[in-house]
């Protein structure tokens, strides 16, 4: 299995030299090489920047993934979801805890909480690892996840709904359905392609029996030591009566805040829209898990510590991966290629009824994401009625930055053989961009 796969290259690495020798080629034509050199400087150190800034991100919310581990919720969450996840993961055990960090990411995503997301689907790929029995290739349990991530169903988006309610859009929740709608066909394409390339992928399937086989036979008590449930009873205590009490108490109380402030507010839908999706959401997820560690006896600030070690230790392996792929980017967009490109297909674009004005951000998108959206934020000021903002704010909640996910989640654990996960990936992405634009054609109306 690894002779076959170390003498092809793996998709990553296709993408990576097409965006270098690309950029390069067109800048010396174009004479845009100063452009292209500076690029190289600049996103090498933006990589760096952004990975040293993902510390304190990931050190915060494993931390607290660890609370939800030690009380036993993602365990929970694994079982009540386990006819779906074991359908769906096959390869991966109902009880492991990989379960419950897949199923925390995908909820997440779908409220919109982006930076809760990523730590939750850096913990999942970690877990997931444990059960890979080819180290630095991708799994297909880990290639279905990465497209599932990609496709994100999106049951709230609540980030762009705050970006066009800031900009004074008349209705700023109205790309909820179409948004909505966008994601569920990405994700049921997404899924659909890795299971059938999972599927098709012969050679990776029959190793990976054998090396299951190989594991059984040397360790007879246990199918895969890697599958154990961890021991968090050094974080857990027996909690006294009124400790659930006042867990309970204090959501409560929250729940009371938020009523207080909707109605200190001039409007109640605005503050939903504005300052309850913005400012709101984060702490009441941070409240819920601490108030969730109380009731349950867990030691929540040994639990936060001991789960924020492993937010440095993941942050400073990605920094290889990320380097590299955000400099091919940024070569290839400081060459002017990524201008021609939107030139050639732009006519193309018109079939599916995507502005022109939105392609650049509908490419920009897979490679990065504060790029699109400085777009999408630029088309919704200018226009905030306009159809072409209601397209982008739309192509924004229901995509993914896939290149930054790869990096980021394969990166955590070291794999460079990504098999079929960038076509699955790119596969789902392309769909809920096309989706997007036919969703926000049927369901968007000019404000009266």
């Amino acid at each position: 299995m690894e002779e076959k796969e170390s003498e092809r290259a793996s998709a990553i690495n296709i993408v990576f030299i097409a965006f270098v020798i690309t950029g390069i080629l067109f800048a010396a034509y174009s004479g845009r090489m100063k452009e292209v050199t500076d690029a190289s400087f600049d996103s090498a150190k933006s990589a760096v920047t952004l990975s040293l800034s993902l510390i304190g991100i990931m050190a915060l919310w494993l931390g607290l993934v660890r609370v939800l581990e030690a009380g036993g919720l993602m365990y929970t969450l694994a079982r009540v979801l386990r006819p779906l996840m074991v359908r769906l993961f096959p390869d991966v055990p109902a009880e492991h805890p990989a379960m419950g960090a897949m199923i925390l990411n995908i909820s997440a995503n779908m409220l919109g909480l982006g930076n809760a997301a990523t730590p939750f689907g850096v913990k999942a790929m970690v877990e997931l690892d444990r059960l890979n029995p080819f180290k630095g290739t991708a799994t297909n349990a880990m290639c279905l996840f990465l497209a599932i991530n990609t496709s994100s169903v999106a049951l709230f988006p609540l980030g762009v709904i705050g970006v066009r309610a800031a900009a004074d859009a008349t209705r700023p929740a109205d790309i909820w359905i179409p948004t909505t709608l966008a994601t569920l066909i990405s994700t049921f394409v997404g899924i659909s392609i890795a299971h059938l390339l999972a599927r098709r992928d012969s050679t990776y399937r029959i190793a990976a029996e054998k090396a299951k086989s190989k594991d059984e036979t040397e360790n007879e008590e246990t199918a895969a030591v890697d599958s154990e449930l961890p021991d968090y009873s050094h974080l857990v205590y027996t909690p006294s009566p009124i400790a659930p009490i006042l867990a309970i108490l204090s959501g409560i109380v929250f729940c009371f805040a938020i009523f207080y402030g909707a109605f200190k507010t001039p409007g109640i839908i605005p503050f939903f829209n504005t300052d309850f999706a913005s400012y709101w959401l984060m702490p009441a997820l941070m409240l819920s898990i601490v108030a969730y560690g109380l009731g349950r006896g867990v030691k929540v600030y040994e639990a936060v510590t001991e789960g924020a070690k492993q937010g440095f230790e993941v942050a400073v392996r990605i920094i290889p991966f990320l380097v590299a792929i955000l400099t091919a980017i940024g070569m290839f967009r400081a060459s002017g290629a990524m201008k021609l490109l939107t030139d050639i297909i732009s006519p193309w674009t018109q079939a599916i009824f995507m502005p022109a004005e939105v392609l650049p951000m509908a490419l920009v998108r897979p490679l990065s994401g504060s790029g699109a959206f400085g777009v999408m934020s630029e088309l919704v000021e200018k226009a905030p009625d306009s159809y072409s903002s209601f397209v982008a704010s739309t192509m924004m909640g229901s995509t993914e930055t896939t290149f930054y996910v790869l990096a980021v989640y394969f990166g955590a654990v070291g794999i460079m053989k990504v098999r079929h996960a960038l076509i699955a990936a790119i596969a789902a992405d392309i769909t809920g961009m096309v989706a997007a634009c036919l969703a926000a054609a049927y369901f968007w109306t000019p404000p009266v």
